[in-house]
């Protein structure tokens, strides 16, 4: 089974618009997910989020990356041009229980998360010897 069909995104609001409505949501952020023999390999693109800022929880079937920002903008700057939204981040993947939650191995490094999900011993194929 791939991962496309074991996880599955769920429950994460958008931010659609630059404007005070936005306060209290979160933007799913961009992410890329590969399916190797042994694992699945996560990357979560979260520009501007320190390791102070990120939350990575699993539990029963899913996982959730929440990020914050760290960089704010000083009181007294005009802001000409906003590429990027000051508003957290949110990911919340379902899975059908084929991640080895005890093994999940992350690591951030220049706004890049890196998330390694090692496939349980139950999906993973086997060899099976004929006697």
């Amino acid at each position: 089974m791939s991962l496309f069909n074991s996880l599955i995104q769920s429950r994460v609001r958008h931010a659609d618009r630059m404007d005070d409505e936005r306060l209290g949501q979160a933007v799913k952020p961009y992410h890329e997910i590969v399916d190797s023999k042994d694992d699945y390999e996560l990357t979560v693109y979260l520009p501007g989020v320190s390791k102070g800022g990120l939350q990575i929880t699993a539990e029963n079937n899913e996982l959730r990356i929440v990020g914050q920002p760290a960089w704010k903008r000083p009181d007294n700057w005009v802001t000409l041009y906003n590429e990027s939204a000051e508003v957290p981040f949110e990911l919340a993947l379902e899975h059908d229980h084929s991640v080895d939650i005890e093994k999940i191995h992350a690591e951030l490094r220049d706004g890049v998360l890196r998330v390694s999900l090692p496939k349980s011993e139950a999906i993973r194929p086997r060899k099976i010897a004929v006697s």
